[in-house]
């Protein structure tokens, strides 16, 4: 018989974060959900004797213990972490300003970090666990418009990788999930932030993203259930990974990169190799 698991899942009003809510429900399983506001109102439309919804706001670290403890003396523990929250910025490198950037940071990587500093003595106490952080395609390889979001989630992707290695002597597991487009709410202006400020200069490319957001919002090819019963599946795994990218495009655009990414190196071999003292023996 399948042991019930609680579950900590940030960003949970939407989305992503309300699907992986609803199949831990429906697996059996315990959830505190967190939103920003009106908790009340994900209560009642789950209306779940194992879901408790609380307010969070991920980027006010002691509200972050302060939920972590509150779920604890809930529910008697937390089985899996899943941050989610977070928000995505379309923008040039060049034309985001300092404000738009830290935003996005404070919110998708110290975020992602208050919560899990909050858990992760339990956890340990409890020689068990598994943290599940939602990253992006964006965070393996670099896309047009999304190359800030994206670093926001290459940082979530080089935190998760080190967690893994950190938490594995101590029954702990890390996996940092990288979906494509998902048909959610995340390209509306809900989720999505754009930059105010935009260079005509860069009009044929990230011009060219934003027109493509607009018109693929709501009609991107992944589905948020099936992403649910994907992050379902390794949280019961007796193995998970440290990645799991999903969707196709998310596959098709790493392949990419990794084929360029080998090429470089076959090209610049000397020089890569070239590099170390000469009394290095290789």
């Amino acid at each position: 018989m399948k042991k019930q698991k609680i579950w900590l899942v940030t960003g949970a009003s939407r989305g992503l974060g309300l699907e992986i809510v609803k199949a831990a429900l429906d697996a059996g399983d315990k959830v505190v959900a967190t939103v920003r506001s009106n908790p009340e109102k994900l209560q009642a439309q789950l209306n779940n004797e194992n879901l408790f919804v609380t307010i969070l706001d991920v980027t006010n670290e002691q509200q972050a213990k302060e939920v972590v403890n509150l779920s604890t003396n809930k529910f008697g523990r937390i089985d899996v972490l899943v941050n989610n929250a977070g928000f995505g910025l379309l923008s040039a490198v060049e034309e985001a300003s300092n404000a738009e950037v830290k935003a996005n940071y404070e919110a998708n990587v110290f975020g992602l970090l208050n919560v899990t500093r909050g858990v992760l003595p339990f956890m340990r106490k409890e020689r068990k666990g598994h943290i599940i952080n939602l990253s992006s395609v964006g965070g393996l390889t670099g896309i047009i418009g999304w190359g800030l979001y994206g670093s926001t989630k290459f940082a979530v992707e080089g935190i998760t990788e080190a967690l893994s290695k950190e938490l594995a002597p101590l029954g702990i597991y890390a996996t940092a999930v990288e979906p494509g487009f998902f048909r959610t709410d995340f390209l509306d202006q809900s989720s999505l932030t754009r930059s105010a400020n935009s260079i005509e200069d860069y009009a044929e490319t990230v011009g060219d993203m934003r027109n493509y957001a607009t018109q693929v919002n709501q009609k991107q090819p992944g589905s948020a259930e099936k992403l649910a019963q994907a992050i379902l599946k390794i949280a019961n795994a007796e193995k998970p990974p440290v990645h799991l990218p999903l969707g196709k495009d998310t596959l098709q655009l790493f392949k990419e990169k990794m084929d360029r990414f080998n090429a470089d190196i076959e090209a610049w071999h000397e020089v890569i190799t070239g590099t170390d003292h000469d009394d290095v023996v290789a």
